[in-house]
């Protein structure tokens, strides 16, 4: 198996790609094309690339605007296998011409307070036709295009508090301004303790939301 990467060694390998983002244990960058078929021609280019190496990215073709994700499933991160590959598709998207939009990614998923995950889940499942994703506690998009699924497993003594909440991840430099970006639209910080691994915020009404980094979680 292919040894995964920190964080740390992640960030130093991409320091030279402009663009490249690490986020949820996989590595973004969305190319903007000068015209349609130029994009379609980065995204044919990036999978003969991906054969050579026998490692494929996930490539989603928007217009003119080409996202890709690399990660080593097997691996659970980002390995050297995947360094490779983005330094590759990099390489060919300057070549073509495609400029690398310098918006960091971001992922949204749903938490759902349950004292009994098992006693929900099939009905989260059947809802949302979502499968389960390794283990009984989330839920997953099969075409892995919509939001996330998970449950947080409480006492159930607690009252008071809404059970669904809204999982933000962002890149660690926009933590922060998307912080303050909710303070000022009227709400509140609940709590900062697992900062920064995660900030818990409030709208007017008490819905709560989380804006997640991938810092101080041991990886």
């Amino acid at each position: 198996m292919t040894d995964l990467l920190n964080r740390a060694d992640t960030l130093a390998a991409f320091a030279d790609l402009e663009g490249w983002y690490l986020l949820q244990g996989a590595v973004h960058a969305t190319y903007d094309a000068p015209d349609v078929p130029t994009a379609v021609e980065l995204v044919r280019a990036a999978f003969e690339i991906a054969d050579e190496l026998d490692h494929h990215p996930d490539v989603d073709l928007r217009w003119k605007k080409v996202r890709v994700r690399c990660s080593t499933h097997s691996a659970g991160g980002v390995t050297a296998k995947d360094v490779e590959l983005a330094h590759r598709i990099a390489e060919a998207a300057q070549r073509l011409g495609a400029g690398v939009l310098t918006d960091p990614p971001q992922h949204h998923d749903i938490g759902i307070d349950t004292p009994d995950a098992s006693r929900i889940a099939p009905f989260w499942a059947a809802v949302l036709g979502y499968s389960y994703q390794g283990d009984p506690d989330s839920l997953a998009d099969p075409f892995e295009g919509r939001l996330s699924v998970w449950f947080q497993v409480t006492d159930g003594a607690s009252t008071g508090r809404n059970r669904p909440h809204v999982d933000v991840s962002v890149v660690p430099e926009q933590a922060q301004q998307r912080i303050d970006a909710a303070i000022a639209g009227g709400g509140r910080l609940v709590t900062d303790e697992h900062a920064p691994k995660w900030w818990v915020l409030a709208d007017a009404d008490g819905n709560e939301a989380c804006i997640c980094t991938e810092e101080g979680r041991g990886h």
